[in-house]
């Protein structure tokens, strides 16, 4: 269904100045089958889903606590809440330092400390410090390392959690699953 959208010009007089598209869907993978509601701008463009949609990771061998941690993350990014889906990125990270006994005084020691207790390349490393103080930005109106958290922030906080989630869960049983596939030496 179309609908023009219209505004008062200067004379005060009712002018259209666009349309909108909006429809219910049907989620075209047949395991889902969702009713989705859709709103398109004039140029075709989407502006909203509900519901919303949220980016796709793998949970495999996650700790339930970190799961749930990174569950919210997504959530509040795909309802448009940055600065909360970095605040829950950052305690995805507080809840795998502690899921990894990884020690230190607070979350910066802690974080530097998951190198001795985890194999994970410096670069994830490094990447995990950032995502401290990203959430740290979202938590505290003093920290202004970065100028704003929005949807790309967000978007970048998850990508490197899941990367970092990856290294130190999934990698190993990925391999494990193809060892598992070898062909056994008999006698």
């Amino acid at each position: 269904m179309s609908t023009t959208i219209i505004d008062k010009n200067q004379n005060g007089r009712n002018t259209a100045v666009g349309t909108k598209t909006f429809g219910i869907r049907i989620c075209p993978n047949t395991e889902c089958r969702s009713v989705l509601f859709i709103a398109k701008d004039g140029s075709g463009a989407v502006k909203l889903t509900f519901p919303p949609e949220i980016i796709d990771f793998d949970a495999t061998n996650l700790p339930p606590n970190i799961l749930s941690s990174l569950e919210e993350a997504i959530k509040c990014h795909a309802s448009g809440c940055y600065r909360a889906s970095a605040l829950m990125v950052r305690r995805t990270l507080e809840e795998l330092c502690d899921d990894k006994k990884a020690t230190g005084e607070n979350l910066k020691a802690r974080v530097a400390s998951l190198s001795a207790v985890a194999v994970i390349p410096s670069e994830l490393l490094n990447a995990a410090d950032e995502l401290r103080i990203l959430g740290n930005d979202a938590a505290h109106i003093e920290a202004k390392d970065y100028d704003q958290i929005g949807k790309v922030e967000s978007e970048l906080a998850i990508e490197l959690a899941k990367e970092l989630l990856k290294a130190v869960y999934q990698y190993t049983a990925l391999l494990a699953r193809l060892t598992a596939l070898k062909k056994s030496k008999g006698p």
